[in-house]
């Protein structure tokens, strides 16, 4: 297959990679060395990915669907009431539109190194515990694509048998983690893992294997705590009896945040897995994966982060890159996003789809077998609407703005200096340079819950206060020439140049700094 990626010119980018190739090396596995990662040549590797989500796995937020359709057999179910002959051969041409080889040209095109496949057992397991050969043909074919893009793939069991989860991220039959319940669920489990593991030894460019995602949240994250520890450890025996080289991941409960079980290091070749979203960027907020690092001698990785603003993505990234974490933002493409580098445009019609999951009168005469075979279309990569302000604030490559309070990371007289600074509770609190509400009063405990990527309303808003020779360093890979603005948007009385690691602003009058944006009209520094 020829990719013909001047057709994403049409997505308002350049035929050309835009952001520059990050090129993974095949050479050998990726591996664990002294907390860190390292490719086959023995080069520390610090990971920068995208997730394929809703590819295997759809996950009903991703469509615009609410309750009544979250989960993938309910999305199922949805399409198979309203449109039941579509229905029967929707899935299998979704799975060959939403993913395919022009995707993966310009996510390699874009900067990333690697890709994150969430893979719901049901496509490749059938109920007996057997493989699915249809539906590990396209892991294989994802593979090749990966190999002629140079990038690795991070196998991610999204969907285990009987649900790790008990919500709708999972597939769980009854909404129960029933992996954690149910001994036959515990064997599939193990079984495709072996499965897994015997297909891809030997593959480099496979990434790894994430065991489990976000295992047990809320009250479960109590209640089989020993459970998942002892599953993981008989599932690296598994993988190790076949598969001597390959990274193993493991996951914290709770959405990946809860590192409690990790007291040992269960396989010298692991990496543990936390996912971060909607709370402040800062170090207080993953210490304890910091700390776990050092204790245990492992490597960390940002697994899970995003649906966020472009001001909060540039931020937490700088974050994780700064205390060398690796990442993979979530996720690549969903129907009419603001928070994901491709957003689908819904077909004619597709808000009835919408409307009809809570009032099936919506969908009284309206042909969904045609917008599903519009959708079709739609998602493919040349149709979708390029969004490169989300790329370029993950990668701080001429991103389209940084938040004053998205200075860097490294401390007093490294990447800030403010005389008379203070600390703002919650945010950022062991960074005393003057953070504060633009309008203070009725201000939010967090004000960074934007999950569809809407503007910060104006309680929300913060400036940095900055008085005469005060300044902040924020880091950047590439920028042209930027205005720093107030918190009136006016232009703020500073000094703006390039520094060693991005860009210096050094306030010249007292001023309360809001954001730097490019310059209008570029020019040079």
């Amino acid at each position: 297959m020829t990719v013909e990626l001047n057709r994403v010119t049409d997505l308002d980018t350049p035929t050309a990679a835009p952001f520059g190739h990050r090129p993974a090396n095949f050479s050998g596995f990726v591996r664990a060395k002294d907390a860190r990662l390292v490719d086959g040549d023995g080069t520390e590797v610090l990971l920068r990915g995208v997730g394929l989500g809703n590819w295997m796995l759809p996950e009903g937020y991703m469509w615009g669907f609410g309750p009544g359709a979250e989960s993938p057999r309910e999305i199922e179910a949805l399409f198979a009431r309203h449109a039941p002959e579509a229905a029967a051969s929707f899935w299998e041409e979704f799975r060959d539109a939403f993913i395919d080889e022009a995707d993966i040209a310009l996510i390699a095109a874009s900067g990333f190194d690697h890709v994150r496949l969430p893979i719901n057992s049901r496509v490749i397991q059938d109920d007996a515990g057997n493989p699915i050969e249809a539906g590990y043909a396209l892991i294989d074919r994802l593979i090749e694509w990966c190999r002629t893009h140079r990038l690795w793939v991070l196998l991610d069991l999204h969907g285990a048998p009987g649900g790790q989860t008990g919500t709708n991220i999972d597939d769980s039959p009854r909404n129960l983690p029933e992996l954690f319940m149910v001994e036959e669920y515990r064997e599939r489990t193990v079984r495709l893992w072996r499965d897994l593991a015997t297909r891809y030894a030997g593959e480099t460019v496979v990434l790894g294997y994430d065991l489990l995602n976000e295992p047990l949240p809320n009250e479960w994250q109590h209640t089989y705590a020993a459970e998942l520890a002892d599953l993981y450890r008989e599932l690296t025996r598994e993988i190790r009896a076949i598969d001597p080289d390959h990274l193993i991941v493991y996951e914290g409960s709770h959405w990946a945040t809860n590192w409690d079980i990790f007291t040992e290091v269960w396989d010298d070749n692991s990496m543990l897995q936390f996912h971060k979203y909607w709370s402040s960027p800062d170090t207080d907020s993953i210490e304890r994966f910091l700390e776990a690092r050092d204790r245990l001698g492992l490597p960390i990785y940002m697994g899970e982060g995003g649906e966020n603003t472009i001001e909060w993505l540039y931020t937490a990234f700088r974050l994780y890159e700064t205390h060398d974490i690796g990442w993979n933002f979530w996720p690549w493409k969903k129907i009419a996003t603001r928070t994901s580098p491709l957003s689908v445009i819904p077909p004619e019609g597709w808000r009835s789809v919408v409307a009809g999951v809570s009032d099936p009168a919506a969908l009284e005469g309206v042909d969904v077998a045609r917008i599903l075979t519009d959708l079709l279309q739609a998602v493919r990569v040349h149709n979708c609407r390029w969004q490169p302000e989300i790329v370029a604030a993950l990668l701080s490559h001429e991103p389209r703005v940084i938040p004053a309070w998205g200075f860097g990371f490294r401390g007093e007289g490294e990447s800030y200096s403010v005389r008379s600074g203070t600390a703002l509770p919650g945010i950022r609190e062991t960074d005393a340079a003057g953070i504060t509400w633009a309008r203070p009063g009725d201000n939010p405990a967090n004000p960074f819950e934007q999950n569809d990527g809407r503007e910060y309303r104006p309680e929300e808003q913060l400036v940095v206060r900055l008085e005469p020779g005060d300044w902040l360093e924020f880091e950047v890979e590439a920028a042209g020439p930027m205005a720093a603005l107030d918190g009136a948007g006016a232009e703020a009385p500073v000094r703006v140049e390039r520094s060693a690691r991005g860009i210096r602003v050094t306030a010249q009058e007292a001023t309360d700094l809001a954001r730097l944006v490019p310059r209008s009209g570029g020019g040079t520094w």
